[in-house]
């Protein structure tokens, strides 16, 4: 957890990049990125160095063995005055990470020039990481050394004195992440961590699992995800499940190349160094994919619009419409394999929509998929940034139905004020809808009044495919008894009276 003194740290690192000219945040988050990914690196250097001392056996090296290489490493530059660590920086260490392949940085000549590292029988393209990939057009943007000298000793202050680990390193990525505070002109903003892991919990990702965000962002779904396998199946996990989770097993795409940078450097922060982590419009015909993974989960765009002419046409023959968060649901049902399971964020007018696409979209979750879930969460989860209600849907794609009741829930609190400030709050839904929903056998006795129900899909199909819990929850309306209206005046006599009698008194004191 990122207590008062670690954000306070945070914050001092921050304002001072800003102090330098650099005002964006998402811009301060990339730059940092590339600074906690060169740290990075020679932490993964000393590792390998302790084994080869332990072990005797030598091992395959990231930084280049000559002076020029060496002096790349952050151990060896951080207390250096500030002119040199900037020179090195910015002439060596960044360019040889935008170089960066098969998992080893270039070299420089003597003369300073870079050296490629070239593709050989053993080192075939694919092998790069999705970092390197993204990294060609990627600047360097601190100003002056003086900056980057007080941005290198607060992150070190943090490494040396507040990180314990990969997830207290996680939680600080997490909270420099929730400064990106602004949400896009389509209605794409961050998903709270907790509402990440709670969506995870609900889908119980295992070690086979083949996992997708189609509108990944900074790859939170995919680290959520890659946590809770981590967490559960660690110790158990096969050399050929090893492999699987660090390469192929997690799959992002998007269409904003900062975004992609940042989602691969995440994701290494989190030991998963080859993901697919892709440059794509997943609803545009470039996105062919389809059966491909068994879980997906996302917070698409809300409110946005895609030119017609560039949505795929088999999303147009689920549901014909330019909305993104239509066209998303189509496309999970088109990705995932058969028996695939899909948690997703979608705005309420999802679930009442009138439109022909609302409704078809909706009537295809529960008449030909098995529609699982339907937790309704209050409006305040996404401020400070946004205010709009949200649903949580979960679904498995079976292409044959199944959809027999629909579990709905109605989340009144999330752990957090459900205002601008989120400050932690004792009042907490989570626990118990996942507790609710791995147990839905003991959920048909409830009734619409309590904050948990089963719904039958017949209903559902009467209602036009209506998914708001507000069209099936009943209220319960409790009479008020008042006293008789003589009682009330006399009251309100009694009380004139010792007003007055009040007034008089201080009448006296004058």
């Amino acid at each position: 957890m990122v207590t008062g003194a670690i954000r306070n740290k945070v914050d001092k690192i921050w304002t001072d990049i800003w102090a330098g000219g650099i005002t964006n945040p998402l811009t301060v988050i990339e730059q940092l990125t590339y600074l906690m990914f060169i740290r990075s690196l020679d932490e993964k250097e000393l590792e390998t160095e302790e084994f080869e001392n332990m072990t005797g056996e030598k091992m395959e090296k990231i930084f280049p063995q000559s002076a020029a290489g060496q002096s790349m490493r952050w151990s060896k530059f951080k207390d250096n005055d500030p002119r040199e660590i900037y020179d090195v920086i910015s002439q060596r260490v960044f360019p040889a990470v935008k170089n960066m392949k098969h998992g080893r940085l270039p070299d420089f000549t003597e003369q300073g020039e870079l050296i490629e590292i070239l593709d050989g029988p053993d080192n075939a393209p694919q092998n790069e990481t999705a970092f390197a990939r993204y990294m060609s057009d990627a600047m360097f943007l601190i100003p002056t050394p003086q900056v980057l000298q007080k941005i290198i000793t607060g992150l070190e202050d943090l490494y040396e004195h507040d990180l314990t680990g990969l997830d207290m390193q996680g939680d600080l990525y997490e909270y420099m992440l929730g400064k990106l505070a602004t949400a896009g002109q389509n209605g794409q903003f961050r998903t709270p961590k907790h509402i990440r892991e709670m969506m995870v919990e609900l889908l119980q990702p295992t070690p086979d699992d083949t996992i997708c965000d189609p509108a990944c962002g900074t790859a939170g779904f995919l680290v959520s995800s890659s946590e809770y396998i981590r967490n559960h199946y660690e110790d158990t996990m096969t050399p050929e499940q090893w492999e699987h989770f660090s390469g192929d097993a997690f799959t992002g795409f998007d269409t904003d190349r900062t975004m992609l940078r940042i989602s691969a450097m995440n994701l290494m922060l989190h030991s998963i160094s080859h993901p697919e982590i892709d440059y794509k419009d997943s609803v545009s015909k470039q996105n062919q994919i389809s059966d491909k993974f068994t879980i997906c989960l996302a917070n698409p765009p809300f409110k946005g619009t895609v030119d017609a002419e560039s949505i795929n046409d088999n999303l147009k023959a689920v549901t014909n419409t330019k909305k993104t968060e239509l066209l998303f649901l189509a496309l999970f049902l088109r990705m995932l394999k058969k028996g695939g399971q899909c948690a997703c964020i979608v705005p309420d007018g999802v679930l009442f929509g009138s439109s022909k696409a609302h409704k078809a979209i909706r009537k295809e979750l529960v008449e030909n998929h098995q529609l699982r879930a339907v937790i309704s969460m209050p409006s305040g989860v996404f401020k400070p940034y946004a205010g709009v209600s949200t649903a949580v849907l979960v679904f498995t794609k079976t292409g044959a139905g199944g959809t027999e009741n629909v579990w709905f829930y109605d989340m009144k609190a999330d752990g957090f004020s459900l205002d601008d400030k989120r400050s932690e709050v004792s009042d907490n839904d989570i626990p118990d809808i996942i507790n609710r929903f791995h147990n839905l056998d003991k959920e048909s006795d409830r009734q619409r009044t309590e904050q948990s129900f089963l719904v039958p899909r017949q209903e559902i199909a009467d209602n036009d495919y209506d998914l708001s819990i507000n069209k099936y929850k009943k209220v319960e309306y409790v009479p008020v008894e008042y006293p008789p209206t003589a009682e009330i005046l006399a009251d309100l006599h009694e009380l004139e009276l010792e007003i007055t009698a009040g007034l008089k008194e201080l009448e006296g004191m004058l």
